[in-house]
């Protein structure tokens, strides 16, 4: 979209492990809110991330100046839209580096990325006795499909367990992992621990024994840059609304020898070459893929927050990133009765905690009361929870816009909740 848009500024280029914070605050509108009379902080980044207003002005502007469907149209808005739509695809595939834009298929988010790989590559290549491997990290998104596959078909689901500290037992991975061994669908980043999985292992050690492997990286590309053709993993999947893009759209990534083989997912215009009464042809990826019309305006809005993120740098957003984890854990760790879940070597910006005597949602409705935004429950992770015994934790996740001072905000909101429990 428009090149002259202000951009982020990271406190001299891309290369500096530093960036003005203040300046990064200004980028999001909401941010300049009061809730219950409070400055708000939000600490739910995890769920999702705020937008800052590149990415809602590139919407607003597709709107205003070149909204049409794509693909279909031969008058010059459609086109102009289809442009806009496709540059959208590019910036994605070099977010990612992948090979080609073939191999970007645009889905509704992570969720639909996973259940098409679930679909499409599962009934299309497993079959009954295969094996599939996932982790007691995982996502609700990435356990349920795999449950559903493998009732229907008779396929069998192995999980790989936790530590005590929540990071992924590669150990036991390595006794899972065997000649029926067919897909392995673990989580870069937990979206309940923050643990970072050991994914170049993972992919290294299941390509070894002729598996497939699919990463949720919801949780993964918001905090680190990820390189898939240097992984060497088979399928990838991200939502953009945890990287300060819109809801409704996300990327299943896929090698896209592998991609072409694979069945379509849903049938309906735009996927199809040719249809007649008694047959139809499919496109090759990523459009065999993407049936119906596409979230257009979602799609360049997710590329605006692509930009975004690459304008600030990896570098400058992993250093302020990984300081705020720091002080946070230090911080959160003196509040008396408090206990953190998940403290794995390697991890990012989330942190889990209970109170004693306090339920995590009575947690979060007090602090909220301060303007503290946090997430309670189980963060659709519920074998985590039951690996740790609880039945909810709250949680905190940060992302480019927190500071410290909001962490002290957060600090002085759990006091309240001890004041208010007597503890």
């Amino acid at each position: 979209m428009n090149s002259t848009m202000t951009k982020p500024v990271a406190a001299g280029s891309n290369s500096m492990l530093a960036f003005d914070i203040e300046r990064v605050r200004e980028d999001f509108p909401i941010l300049k809110q009061t809730v219950h009379g409070k400055p708000l902080v939000y600490f739910d980044s995890a769920a999702s991330a705020q937008k800052p207003r590149q990415v809602i002005e590139a919407m607003t502007e597709a709107y205003e100046t070149c909204y049409a469907n794509v693909h279909r149209g031969a008058h010059y808005m459609s086109q102009k839209a289809t442009d806009h739509f496709e540059e959208g695809r590019q910036k994605a595939t070099r977010f990612l580096n992948a090979a080609s834009p073939n191999e970007i298929v645009f889905t509704r988010g992570g969720t639909e990325a996973i259940n098409l790989v679930a679909s499409s590559f599962g009934r299309g290549f497993l079959k009954a006795g295969d094996e599939v491997i996932i982790s007691y990290l995982e996502h609700h998104s990435n356990i349920v499909p795999w449950q559903i596959l493998r009732d229907q078909m008779g396929l069998v689901l192995k999980a790989v367990p936790i530590a005590e500290d929540g990071s992924f037992r590669f150990d036991a991975y390595e006794e899972m992992v065997g000649p029926k061994t067919k897909l392995v669908a673990v989580t870069h980043i937990s979206n309940s621990l923050g643990t970072i999985v050991p994914v170049e292992k993972v992919i290294a050690l299941a390509h070894a024994h002729g598996a497939k492997v699919l990463l949720d990286g919801c949780q993964a590309v918001p905090h680190h840059k990820v390189d898939v053709q240097a992984l060497d993993v088979d399928f990838y999947a991200f939502s953009s609304h945890k990287i300060y893009g819109p809801t409704g759209i996300g990327v299943l990534y896929g090698k896209e020898d592998l991609l072409n083989a694979m069945p379509p997912y849903q049938g309906g215009g735009e996927m199809i070459e040719t249809v007649t009464i008694e047959k139809s042809t499919f496109q090759k990826t990523p459009h065999r893929f993407e049936a119906g019309t596409p979230a257009i305006v979602e799609a360049i809005g997710m590329g605006a927050a692509i930009d975004y993120i690459e304008d600030i740098g990896y570098e400058a957003i992993a250093a302020h990133e990984a300081g705020l984890l720091a002080y946070a854990t230090e911080q959160l760790s003196q509040v008396e009765g408090l206990r953190i879940y998940g403290t794995a070597k390697e991890k990012a910006s989330i942190i889990s905690f209970t109170m004693d005597g306090v339920h995590a949602h009575d947690i979060g409705t007090i602090v909220d009361r301060t303007g503290v935004a946090i997430r309670t429950g189980h963060h659709c992770a519920q074998p985590v929870m039951d690996r740790f015994g609880v039945p909810a934790t709250a949680r905190a996740s940060f992302g480019i816009y927190n500071t410290r001072e909001e962490v002290d905000a957060l600090v002085d909101a759990l006091g309240k909740v001890r004041e208010i429990f007597g503890l």
